[in-house]
């Protein structure tokens, strides 16, 4: 279980996140929304280790989260490639790294459920389309087996379609890996249909924390309705959800 206690984060003399404390069970995905600037990028950060806590900690099953190696599935597919390597390269770099002896049509399983053929590795990531990379950027995240996966606005780059698509294969591949998921995203319809619980940010703090569907019925907080309300304006959300 990720357990993030007590977790503040300054920058400087700024304090960007204040007393956060959530956790995420394996196999269950929390997705933390908020507005810009709101520190949920941060909170990634500090629960990657890139960041030093000013004050609390996180934790993976009582261990520091570094020593499971989380992976990361990051907003900008391309961004996140080499572009002069080989995309199968970019997705053998942490089975590499760790020394891990990969199981046999692991590769091959993974492909299948993200939808990808297995050849389309052996181009580069300018030769891809967005929903390729992204797709791409979740086999390199899974290919180790990591129990924690985080998601750092893992569809704002794509279109409508593809974002559907995308998420229910994220879904369906977390189902069999039985990772732990936790999601930063403005997008509150993808949050209410694909976690289990959601946790709202505020300037660093957390003003609620509950099941994605018991939050879509009856946020307990003015923020947390704006921005419920707001999704329901957009058509990201159902009103009746």
């Amino acid at each position: 279980m990720l357990n993030v206690s007590h977790l503040s984060v300054n920058r400087g003399s700024r304090r960007v996140l204040h007393d956060i404390s959530l956790s995420v069970p394996a196999g269950q995905t929390l997705a933390v929304v908020g507005e810009s600037g709101a520190g949920k990028s941060t909170l990634i950060s500090a629960v990657l280790g890139l960041l030093r806590p000013s004050s609390g900690e996180v934790t993976w099953n009582g261990a520091p989260t570094q020593a499971t190696r989380p992976a990361l599935v990051m907003q900008e597919p391309r961004a996140a490639f080499n572009p002069a390597l080989s995309l199968r390269r970019s997705v053998m770099e942490p089975v590499v790294a760790q020394r891990i002896a990969l199981a046999q049509g692991r590769l091959e399983r993974l492909c299948s459920g993200l939808e990808l053929p297995v050849d389309l590795l052996d181009r580069r990531p300018g030769e891809v389309s967005i929903g390729q990379a992204q797709r791409v950027g979740i086999l390199r995240a899974l290919i180790a087996a990591p129990p924690l996966v985080l998601f750092d606005e893992p569809l704002s780059a794509l279109d409508a379609v593809t974002q559907k698509h995308t998420a229910r294969l994220i879904s369906q591949l977390q189902a069999e890996e039985r990772f732990a998921a936790l999601i930063v995203t403005h997008d509150l319809g993808y949050a209410v249909a694909h976690a289990d619980q959601i946790a709202v940010l505020k300037a660093g703090q957390i003003e609620e924390i509950a099941a994605a569907q018991a939050f879509a019925l009856n946020p307990q907080t003015a923020y947390g309705r704006a921005l419920r309300d707001a999704a329901i304006a957009l058509g990201a959300l159902e009103e009746a959800a």
